[in-house]
């Protein structure tokens, strides 16, 4: 029987610095699962990097896309030298990439402003796509939009969602060539009393529209926000809670996933807030209709930010908290290991594997 190839994991992180002038590093960094620390791989990088979202090829695992503040880059030898790609616009900070489903040349990225992008040669070059972000925009100066993160339909291919941290979700179905806001339905939810929020506005939708994550499995959209986890059966036309909290005290849902191997697995990512110092990932095997906690035995001692689940294997799954605690299993969550990210790596948005 053939030896197991150790997992190579990645993750990125922002600089950041608290209001009593604490400062902390970003970066972009790799691990194996059979080594024993972190390397910070910058090769090729712009100076001062920071990372908020990974792509790992579905057929070459060494060719991977990171969303940087300066663009997409791409790395064809598993992230030891890195390439800027011929992205339209400098300093636009990538916060989500994405794969067409069938066709992986195809590609999408999406930035802070809200702005959309599309390549057809896997990524070397990209034209900007007529989307941009609903009115209802709810966040302060200096605190733009955010393309959070982009999914599409696997059975509508040319059905792309958008979640928009803090305007809602828009969606096209032409591949990008236009956008149509979604937001309406998750706005009428937000009169329900349990779902209102406001932190930077006097408008109660607020946290219903600070949309964190998105994706599709079965032909059902499951939006990740504030308030919590939401499904559409209907290509966001109307919206409902899952209730996510009738299996888990926490309900800040940061990321949800589907499992590469089985559309009716899911992963979610729920934590009492933005900045916490608690967090866990929760597992569905039904397309979200239950779910149950899949974190035994670890200890986040921050908010859960962002999931991944290994292309090759799905017994492994990784998850990172907002701290640098990357956890991960290899045996479907019966047993989990923390890789501590180094000292002074503190806000971490993407975790990514291969």
């Amino acid at each position: 029987m053939a030896a197991t190839r150790a997992t190579r994991i990645f993750a990125g992180a922002g600089h950041w610095a608290t209001k009593s002038g604490e400062r902390f590093r970003g970066g972009l960094f790799r691990r194996s699962t059979d080594d024993d620390e972190w390397q910070s791989i910058t090769k090729g990088l712009p100076e001062n990097v920071e990372a908020r979202a990974f792509l790992v090829h579905p057929k070459n695992p060494d060719v991977i896309y990171a969303g940087t503040q300066d663009g997409p880059y791409r790395s064809t030898d598993g992230g030891s030298r890195w390439e800027r790609l011929g992205f339209p616009e400098r300093g636009a900070v990538v916060w989500s990439l994405a794969f067409h489903p069938t066709r992986p040349e195809v590609m999408y990225a999406g930035t802070a402003p809200v702005a959309l992008f599309r390549s057809e040669d896997g990524g070397d070059t990209w034209i900007k796509l007529p989307a941009k972000s609903p009115e209802h925009c709810f966040m302060g100066p200096g605190f733009p939009t955010r393309t959070t993160r982009i999914a599409i339909d696997p059975g509508r291919p040319d059905d792309v969602y958008a979640a928009l941290e803090v305007s809602g979700v828009i969606r096209s179905t032409d591949g990008g060539e236009s956008w149509t806001d979604l937001s309406q339905p998750l706005i009428e939810l937000s009169r329900q009393p349990h779902l209102k929020s406001r932190i930077s506005s006097d408008i109660d939708s607020e946290g219903m529209l600070d949309s964190h994550a998105i994706t599709v499995s079965g032909g059902h959209v499951f939006l990740a926000v504030r308030m919590g986890l939401f499904q559409s059966d209907d290509r966001g036309s109307s919206w409902r809670d899952i209730e996510i909290g009738r299996f888990s005290p926490l309900v800040y849902c940061r990321d949800v996933v589907v499992s590469p191997h089985d559309s009716k697995v899911m992963y979610a990512c729920l934590s009492p807030a933005s900045r916490s110092t608690d967090g866990s990932i929760y597992r569905s095997d039904d397309v979200g209709k239950s779910w149950r906690r899949f974190d035994h035995g670890i200890k986040a001692q921050a908010t859960m930010m962002s999931a991944t689940v290994h292309a090759a294997d799905p017994a492994r799954v990784y998850c990172v908290s907002r701290c640098g605690q990357v956890f991960g299993t290899e045996d479907s969550g019966d047993t989990w290991r923390e890789y501590r990210l180094p000292e002074g790596v503190q806000d971490v948005y993407a975790v990514a594997c291969a």
